[in-house]
C-alpha cells in the first residue's frame, strides 16, 4: 500500500495530546496545505488563522464554556489551533473549507501531529463576544467560520478501528 493511502486510512481524530510545542515551521506547512485543497471554480475565499498563542487559545475556550454552559470544556486542551472560514457571499464555501480541513488532518497526521474537528464555533459566530474575539484574529463579520482544528503532538499513534460507513462498487 502507498504511503498517502496508508495515512488516509490510518488517521483518526486525537483528543489527548502531550507537552510538546507545535513550531512555528510544522504549523506554516499545515497552512500551505490547506491553502492547496479544492476550491470551487478556484475561488480561494477562505482564510486559516493559525494560533499558536496560548493566551488566545485560553480566551477562545473561555469564550466557548461560557457559550455552551460548560465549565470544564477545553477543546481538548490544544497546543494550536486553526480557525478554518470562508466568505459568506460564496455559496460553496463549507465544501471548501471541509476539503481544506481534511488536507490539514491528513497532513498532520503524516507529521505525528494529531488533529481534532471542532464545531461549536461555527454554531456561535455571531454572538457578540465570540464576534469580537473573531474580529481581533482577523476573521470579520464577512466571513463564516465552518471548523476549528485543535492540534498538538501526541504520544501513542492512533489505534485502528473498523469504519461503519459503506460504499458500493457497481460494474
Amino acid at each position: 500500500m502507498n504511503t498517502v493511502i496508508e495515512n488516509i486510512l490510518s488517521r483518526r481524530s486525537i483528543r489527548k495530546f502531550n507537552d510538546e510545542p507545535v513550531t512555528k515551521e510544522e504549523l506554516l506547512i499545515l497552512g500551505e496545505c490547506a491553502v492547496h485543497a479544492p476550491s470551487a471554480m478556484c475561488r480561494d475565499t477562505w482564510k486559516f488563522v493559525i494560533i499558536n498563542n496560548e493566551e488566545l487559545i485560553r480566551e477562545l475556550i473561555t469564550i466557548m464554556q461560557s457559550l455552551l454552559n460548560k465549565p470544564a470544556y477545553n477543546m481538548y486542551n490544544p497546543k494550536a489551533v486553526i480557525i478554518g472560514a470562508n466568505r459568506k457571499d460564496n455559496s460553496r464555501g463549507v465544501e471548501d473549507n471541509a476539503c481544506a480541513l481534511e488536507n490539514i488532518f491528513l497532513a498532520a497526521h503524516s507529521m505525528n501531529i494529531g488533529t481534532v474537528w471542532i464545531n461549536q464555533v461555527r454554531d456561535f459566530m455571531d454572538d457578540e463576544v465570540l464576534r469580537a474575539y473573531l474580529n481581533k484574529i482577523g476573521i470579520d463579520e464577512e466571513m463564516n467560520v465552518y471548523g476549528v482544528v485543535s492540534l498538538g503532538h501526541y504520544d501513542e499513534k492512533p489505534v485502528d478501528k473498523p469504519r461503519n460507513g459503506i460504499y458500493t462498487y457497481i460494474e
